[in-house]
């Protein structure tokens, strides 16, 4: 298993936390946030193991309601894992995409800000 830094788990987190919150705040609403937190969560919960255990230590990062804070948090992200552990890497890439589609889809469907900001978090991934 990689080893990371506290400061590269946290990065990692707000990463994930973030990118669905970025998501769900594009669909506000009660409702649609509870809809979507708990889509977004099974969806971490299908994460491949090392994974899992990086964003299960902690609660909701706190950049993670910052737009600017996520975006840079979930490129960081991506030069940490490419770095230490390519394979852990495309899990997260493809939980993280898997996560978003999953919270826009929860509440009536994807609207376009969901779609704007689903597009963002995949670039700043490196996910076509």
């Amino acid at each position: 298993m990689t080893e990371y830094t506290d400061q590269e788990r946290d990065t990692i987190r707000t990463a994930a936390f973030g990118a669905m919150t970025l998501v769900s705040s594009a669909d506000p609403g009660f409702f649609a946030m509870f809809k979507e937190s708990m889509a977004g969560a099974k969806a971490l919960a299908a994460a491949p193991q090392p994974l899992q255990g990086l964003l299960k230590s902690g609660g909701i990062p706190p950049g993670a309601k910052d737009k600017a804070a996520v975006i840079a948090a979930l490129g960081q992200a991506k030069q940490i894992l490419s770095t230490k552990s390519p394979e852990e890497l495309a899990a997260f890439q493809s939980v993280i995409a898997t996560a978003c589609n999953e919270v826009a889809n929860a509440h009536k469907g994807v609207n376009e800000a969901e779609v704007a900001a689903i597009n963002e978090v995949r670039s700043a991934i490196g996910v076509a």
